[in-house]
């Protein structure tokens, strides 16, 4: 069996990292398309090399574009590649517009998908991965769900029970592998002058929170008041959609954030593993952070991971700034001791056992 891995941005190489690694260590038959949908060295080559991945057999060089622009590139390449490759199966990992194109090339060309994380839903329509990961479960033929509540959402849908498994999220896999590197190779915090627990963690780059000037004030807002109440600095890694849109919109941010450029995934492992808190508009960090016992706050009004918010582990913060600083508040009254809903870390050993089965 050839198994085909269609990948692009860095959080699906992150989430497909361990699925990677037992293909190597079953010694299957398998090889990495990258779109290339993020594109900077940290979400490219150095990547791969940081977690000490097989580079890419394939990569499309597709980077941003209008949304119909990048997926008509990425149809068109991986059509290509699978024409030549004829892989038995393609994977596919979460809800990037990556994903919907190798789910749809695949799907068109009479070779199964199986898609990594199904059954994830916000029902929030306005959100671009809403859709990719609504049409992605509805094109794939092994439907890898990483709890019981994405089960039952796939049931509803009117998916056959056949093609659903419950694996688990190959995330709890990758944070525990990864952090084994990390704790070997990371400098970060010689390089910051930081101490463990002394600091807040921020991720910030959804289109709905930069894209529109006052949401994103208000946002910046909030941490201004967070800083006054806590006195907790904040490391603020900052996305290049983020920077562009601070520079438009002339915006600064306030006093306490500590901003610095896009930093390795292994950097910002060792950061979230020892943050104070986390605030992000990001689902995997909410994964993360929930699984490293940190606690979370969701600056979205909605969120396709809502295990994290039944355990206790996140709040839905929304964009207000007086709300912003009140789940934060909350968050650090609350005892990490919640249980992880993400599964016990062998997820990627059971979705290959699952794909090799046939």
């Amino acid at each position: 069996m050839k198994i085909a891995i269609v990948l692009g941005t860095r959080p699906e190489i992150i989430k497909f990292s361990p699925i990677i690694r037992e293909c190597q260590k079953k010694g299957l038959n398998f090889f990495i398309l990258h779109t290339a949908q993020h594109y900077t060295d940290y979400m490219d080559s150095i990547f791969f090399r940081d977690l000490e991945l097989p580079q890419p057999k394939y990569n499309l060089g597709v980077r941003s574009g209008k949304q119909g622009e990048q997926v008509g590139k990425m149809l068109i390449g991986i059509e290509e590649v699978l024409e030549e490759e004829k892989p038995d199966v393609v994977l596919v990992q979460g809800d990037t517009n990556s994903v919907l194109a190798g789910a749809l090339a695949a799907a068109k060309m009479g070779i199964k998908v199986g898609h990594v994380e199904a059954g994830l839903r916000s029902y929030d329509r306005t959100m671009p991965e809403e859709i990719n990961r609504v049409v992605a479960d509805h094109l794939s033929d092994y439907l890898f769900a990483p709890t019981q509540k994405a089960v039952a959402t796939l049931i509803k849908e009117g998916i056959e029970k056949s093609k659903i498994f419950l694996t688990g999220n190959t995330i709890v896999d990758a944070v525990f592998q990864n952090l084994d590197i990390a704790q070997r190779k990371s400098q970060i915090f010689k390089k910051l002058k930081l101490q463990p627990r002394e600091y807040f963690l921020l991720t910030l780059h959804r289109p709905s929170n930069v894209d529109n000037r006052e949401v994103f004030a208000g946002i910046l807002k909030g941490l201004e008041l967070i800083y006054k109440k806590s006195q907790q600095k904040i490391v603020f890694p900052v996305h290049p959609r983020t920077q562009k849109q601070l520079d438009t919109f002339q915006l600064k941010l306030p006093e306490g954030i500590i901003a610095i450029e896009p930093i390795s995934y292994l950097d910002f492992l060792s950061l979230e593993k020892s943050a104070s808190l986390c605030l992000t508009d990001s689902g995997g960090v909410q994964e993360e952070a929930c699984i490293l016992k940190i606690p979370c706050v969701t600056i979205r009004e909605n969120t396709e991971r809502p295990e994290s918010l039944e355990v206790g582990a996140n709040i839905l913060a929304g964009t207000s700034p007086t709300k912003i600083l009140s789940s934060v508040q909350e968050m650090l009254t609350r005892k990490s001791n919640w249980p992880n809903p993400f599964g016990d870390g062998k997820s990627a050993k059971r979705i290959l056992e699952i794909v090799l089965k046939g």
